[in-house]
């Protein structure tokens, strides 16, 4: 591991000041930087602790909503009451990912940026554009089990990892930004994460010094369907395969909500608002399960070793969205 300098922040604005402008890395759980720092994947010159900062508390909002600090550890998150009971589906996905050794110490903010587990990014001896822009991307040609299908470029074909995310694109979350001027700004998940085009070291949206504060959750959707189907190659500690998150509500026999998102398939968690277009207001049934499904899929492509996928992913979509259907509401 390179040398670099350690900072410990007593203010978000002690932390965004001394990062803005440097190569820097913000810490907290650290469950993913100490590997990539150890391998050499990051060499930051400044590493930045922010675990004193107040931002470990889960809030209600006044409208109804949720604000979740970056420094909530996952398991809290997941074992929080109004969590468990009106987003089931983020506690589930928490539930889903890594261990519960790692969740004790992973954090809301710090699970939206984790880095993608590509083997080629990882390894420092292979050409990989996300790491070294304009090297080239090995896994094309090489292994590619685990990458994208949708969203992806001749530049990188690799996968966002988080489960948390996906769960939370379902759910239509915003993310909380300090800028290095002291002012905050939101922005939805949907457009937090660059997909990787010409330039796939850009992963997000976040500037020089710029912190993730928080995460807020709308209003729970009353009597809604929830679930977060994970296909994985073990029952636990894997990355997804593919990964559904859903929520939907049914009124008078036709949904009247609907939310999803794709894990496992893309550079980023991933939203078809025109799939969830074609499903709002319509009769649940098979037919139109699977037209949803060839939607999500006209433009997939596989590299190979990855082809499953797009089978598999319909398939696992039709399967939750069945279960949708029989949840019952006043259907």
């Amino acid at each position: 591991m390179k040398s670099f300098d350690y900072q410990r922040a007593e203010t978000v604005e002690q932390a965004t000041t001394v990062a803005a402008g440097k190569n820097a890395s913000f810490i907290a759980g650290g469950t993913n930087l100490l590997d990539l720092m150890k391998l050499e994947v990051l060499s930051p010159d400044v590493v930045v602790d922010i675990n004193r900062l107040d931002l470990n508390a889960i809030e209600q909002t006044d409208d109804g909503g949720l604000r979740i600090g970056a420094l909530v550890p996952n398991s809290k998150l997941a074992a929080d009451a109004r969590v468990r009971q009106h987003y089931a589906v983020l506690s589930r996905a928490l539930l889903s990912g890594a261990s519960g050794q790692l969740r004790n110490k992973a954090t809301t903010g710090g699970n939206l940026l984790q880095r993608t587990r590509c083997y080629y990014f990882y390894d420092t001896a292979s050409p990989c554009n996300k790491r070294s822009p304009g090297t080239g991307c090995s896994a094309l040609q090489g292994q590619n089990r685990l990458h994208a299908i949708i969203g992806a470029s001749e530049h990188c074909i690799a996968t966002h990892p988080s489960d948390m995310a996906v769960a939370m694109q379902a759910l239509r979350a915003t993310v909380e930004i300090e800028q290095t001027d002291g002012h905050r700004r939101q922005v939805p998940l949907q457009d937090f994460y660059c997909l990787p085009g010409t330039t796939p070291q850009r992963e997000n949206q976040l500037e020089s010094g710029e912190l993730i504060t928080a995460v807020h959750l709308p209003a729970p959707v009353e009597d809604s369907y929830q679930a977060y189907r994970k296909v994985r190659d073990r029952a636990s500690y894997a990355f997804a395969l593919t990964s559904v998150a859903a929520v939907t509500q049914i009124r008078s026999g036709t949904f009247s909500h609907v939310g999803l998102s794709f894990g496992g398939i893309a550079p980023r968690p991933w939203r078809d608002t025109e799939v969830e277009a074609m499903l709002l207001g319509q009769t649940p049934s098979r037919q139109l399960f699977e037209k949803a499904a060839d939607r999500l899929l006209e433009e997939a492509q596989g590299h190979g070793g990855n082809d499953f996928k797009i089978p598999l992913l319909k398939r696992t979509l039709v399967a939750v969205l069945s279960e949708a259907a029989n949840f019952g509401g006043d259907a």
